[in-house]
């Protein structure tokens, strides 16, 4: 058995960061039953350009495997009692939705204690569920402009950037599986579900880790750097060989030893100004720039190598293409094949959240499911409830299915 496969969680889910926190989950055996809003599209996700075909796209694709679909208007009477039936089978509902929502379409404990004392209702919203801006809606773009990420990415003097992958939005997902877990066990163990109220506000704004803690107790105020370089230890930071880009950290002492012995340059080692962390960080300005023109002399290889055979920390600046067939990601089984109708055979990336032993042949672990087809799996669902097709029918004359 796969570990989470006891767990049943319904959720209501769109776009990015829910559907990716749940995907995981899924992945590693957990019952994901994706309610979809008929009248509204359902998933807005499957829609979204440049690979999108009626209602599906490559985007859903990325965030949905392994789960299943079930059409279902929980705002009606006859969607409610569905909803309460699915709910008292669950161990979970789980939601990403503004922050009003949740309390709106009534899946807070409050809503369902009732219905099952021990659900757990995990809402990821923009903001949280309290304070000010709870009723805004909230993007990654928006939270990493708000939670200062923007101010600290890119080149001194440069434009505000982004990061260039939605770290918001997946960081969220994944602290809402954790929080979902980790509730799960609670209820288990004490009989009693919970919230859990958890907002990509609060991701964004936790990430900032150690710079907060030095800004909040040292007064230490945050800059963009050259070249990406780490804002202490020097040199930590992207160089320019004479075809292409390297990282290189010096993140011990014993790597800057060895970085100078590469180099062939004992008197960049012996000179009082690099001796340590501090004093390289105190002469970055004067240190940087040397290092820079002798990363120019030879090309990325010319420099992994002899990198490498030191152990020290180091690696080419790849483009997406070079990361996805790195025979490290092939070796680590990251890719996932699955087969759809429309676009044939899908090529995505698996979780990497593994639970088993080192080098577990990756044959041991059942091939992901393609993302559903809306609504593929509502009567699927509905006879596991216990429905016939005579209270089916009754349920979608009444809407519950919505309203074609």
């Amino acid at each position: 058995m796969r570990p989470l496969e006891d767990i049943r969680i319904v959720s209501l889910e769109q776009y990015g960061a829910g559907p990716f926190g749940s995907m995981h989950l899924a992945e590693l055996g957990a019952e994901v039953i994706k309610l979809e809003d008929p009248d509204s599209g359902g998933d807005v996700g499957r829609y979204v350009p440049p690979y999108a075909e009626g209602q599906d796209s490559l985007f859903f694709q990325s965030f949905n495997k392994n789960k299943s679909s079930v059409l279902l208007d929980i705002r009606t009477p006859a969607g409610r009692e569905v909803f309460h039936d699915l709910v008292r089978s669950a161990d979970a509902v789980y939601s990403n939705l503004r922050g009003d929502v949740p309390e709106k379409l009534g899946i807070r404990y409050a809503d369902l204690a009732e219905v099952n004392p021990q659900i757990v209702c995990c809402s990821l919203t923009g903001f949280g569920m309290t304070g000010p801006r709870s009723r805004e809606p909230g993007y990654d773009y928006v939270l990493q402009a708000l939670g200062g990420w923007m101010s600290v990415t890119g080149e001194p003097g440069g434009a505000p950037q982004k990061a260039g992958l939605s770290l918001v939005d997946y960081s969220g997902g994944f602290v809402a599986a954790i929080a979902l877990l980790a509730g799960i066990h609670a209820a288990r163990r004490d009989g009693v579900g919970t919230d859990c109220d958890l907002s990509l506000y609060d991701t964004a704004v936790s990430l900032l880790t150690y710079p907060a803690t030095w800004h909040l107790t040292g007064g230490y105020e945050p800059v963009r750097t050259h070249h990406s370089a780490h804002p202490s230890l020097v040199p930590f930071q992207a160089f320019e060989a004479s075809d292409g880009w390297l990282v290189v950290g010096c993140a011990k002492e014993k790597f800057w030893q060895r970085l100078t012995a590469v180099m062939g340059r004992a008197d960049i080692a012996d000179d009082p100004r690099f001796a340590t962390f501090a004093d390289r960080d105190r002469h970055r300005d004067v240190l940087v720039p040397l290092l820079e023109e002798i990363f120019r002399t030879r090309t990325v290889d010319g420099w992994l190598a002899p990198l490498y055979a030191a152990a020290i920390p180091c690696g080419p600046v790849k483009e997406v293409a070079g990361a996805l067939d790195d025979p490290h990601t092939l070796a680590r089984a990251l890719i996932a094949e699955t087969e759809h109708p429309g676009f044939g055979t899908v090529r995505s990336l698996r979780s990497p959240v593994r639970v088993g032993p080192p080098g577990r042949d990756s044959n041991d672990t059942p091939l992901p499911r393609g993302g559903p087809a809306m609504g593929e799996h509502t009567d699927e669902v509905l006879r596991g409830l216990g429905y016939d097709q005579e209270r089916m029918d009754a349920l979608r004359a009444a809407g519950a299915f919505g309203s074609s």
